[in-house]
C-alpha cells in the first residue's frame, strides 16, 4: 500500500495581538518580550480615582513631570519579560550556590585575618538595609509609573534588590553567625558612618514622582554605591588582602549592576532625547541626587578607607560622570 504524505501551509490570520501590533508598527511577528510588554498598560474604563490621590487616575502619566509621547519607547535592551528574567536569575543563582559551597567546604573564611573579616562585615552587612530600601523604591516605581515597558523591569529590579539583601544576610551567616546581623542593624541605626546614607534612603522612600525616584535610587545612589563597594572595596581593599572569599560571595552584585545599568541608561537616554524640558529636568535631578548620594557615601568611604576615602569616592564619581556623559547629559 502506498501512502502519500502531503503538507498543508496554514497561513495565520494575524501574526500577533492587535495591541502589540499597534506598538511595533503593524501586524508582524512579535518577540516574546514584545508580546509580554507592549500595550499591556491599562489605559481606560477606570471606575474610580484612588481615594488616597483623587487628583490622578489609577494609572496616570501626570504622576511624573517627565513627558513622553509613547511610554513604550522605554524598551529594555535586555529584553526581559518574566520568563527570560527568571531564567537568567536562576542561572546566576546556581553560580552563587556553587560559590558559597566552594567557600564553605574549603573553609576560606578561616584563612582571612580577624581584622579583615571584621572590616568586611562592618562595611557589607549593613548594606542589606540599603538593598531593602531599593526594593521598596522600585516597587513604588512600578506602582506609580506608567507603561509596562517601564514598570515591569522596575519590579524585576525590586526583586533583584531583595535577592541582594538575602545574599548579604547569607554572607554574614557564613562569615560569623546571626549575631552579626543584629550588630549590623544597630550600626545602621546608630553608627555615625551610616546615618547620612540612612537619611538618603529614608528620604527617597517618600518621593512622589516615580521618575525622580528612579533617578535618585537607580542612577544616583546605586550608580555610586556599587562601583565603590564591590569594584573598589571588595575587589581591591578586601580581595587583595586575602579576602577572595568575600569577592566570591558577592560576585552577583557587580555582575548584576553592570547588566541592570544597560536598562537604566536606556531609560534615561530615551527620556532625555524626547524633549529639552525632559533633558533639563533630568539633569537637575541628577545634580541634586548625585551630590546628596556622594555626601551620604563619604562617611562610609572614610570608614572603609581611613587614609584615602575622599580620593576613592572622587574617582568613583568621575567614573559615574563619564557614564552620564555617554547619555548626552552634562552634570
Amino acid at each position: 500500500m502506498t501512502i502519500d504524505l502531503k503538507t498543508v501551509d496554514i497561513k495565520p490570520l494575524r501574526n500577533t495581538f492587535a495591541h502589540v501590533a499597534a506598538q511595533i508598527g503593524g501586524d508582524k511577528a512579535a518577540t516574546r518580550y514584545q508580546e509580554g510588554t507592549m500595550g499591556a498598560q491599562p489605559a481606560a474604563n477606570f471606575h474610580y480615582r484612588p481615594t488616597w490621590d483623587p487628583q490622578h487616575e489609577l494609572f496616570d502619566t501626570a504622576r511624573t513631570a517627565i513627558k513622553l509621547k509613547n511610554w513604550y519607547a522605554l524598551k529594555d535592551p535586555r529584553q526581559f519579560y518574566y520568563a527570560s528574567w527568571t531564567t537568567t536569575r536562576a542561572r546566576q543563582q546556581d553560580t552563587m550556590e556553587a560559590n558559597f559551597e566552594f567557600v564553605e567546604s574549603r573553609r576560606m573564611i578561616d584563612a582571612m585575618s580577624d581584622e579583615l573579616v571584621h572590616l568586611a562585615q562592618q562595611v557589607l552587612v549593613p548594606l542589606r538595609h540599603v538593598a531593602w530600601g531599593a526594593n521598596m523604591n522600585n516597587a513604588q516605581i512600578c506602582a506609580l509609573g506608567y507603561g509596562t515597558a517601564f514598570t515591569a523591569p522596575a519590579m524585576f529590579h525590586a526583586m533583584d534588590n531583595l535577592g541582594i539583601a538575602q545574599y548579604l544576610t547569607r554572607l554574614a551567616l557564613t562569615m560569623s553567625g546571626p549575631d552579626v546581623l543584629e550588630q549590623a542593624k544597630q550600626a545602621w541605626m546608630e553608627a555615625a558612618a551610616w546615618q547620612a546614607l540612612r537619611r538618603y534612603v529614608e528620604d527617597t522612600l517618600v518621593l512622589a514622582d516615580p521618575v525622580e525616584l528612579f533617578v535618585a535610587q537607580n542612577l544616583a545612589l546605586d550608580g555610586l554605591l556599587y562601583p565603590f563597594v564591590y569594584e573598589r572595596f571588595v575587589d581591591e581593599r578586601v580581595a587583595l588582602a586575602g579576602g577572595s572569599a568575600v569577592a566570591m560571595l558577592t560576585a552577583f552584585m557587580p555582575e548584576w549592576h553592570d547588566e541592570s545599568s544597560r536598562w537604566i541608561d536606556a531609560v534615561v537616554k530615551t527620556m532625555a532625547s524626547e524633549s529639552e524640558d525632559n533633558k533639563a529636568l533630568l539633569m537637575h535631578w541628577l545634580r541634586t541626587w548625585e551630590t546628596r548620594a556622594a555626601d551620604a557615601l563619604l562617611p562610609l568611604a572614610e570608614f572603609a578607607y581611613p587614609a584615602s576615602g575622599q580620593a576613592v569616592l572622587d574617582e568613583t564619581r568621575e567614573q559615574w560622570r563619564r557614564r552620564i556623559e555617554k547619555l548626552g547629559l552634562v552634570i
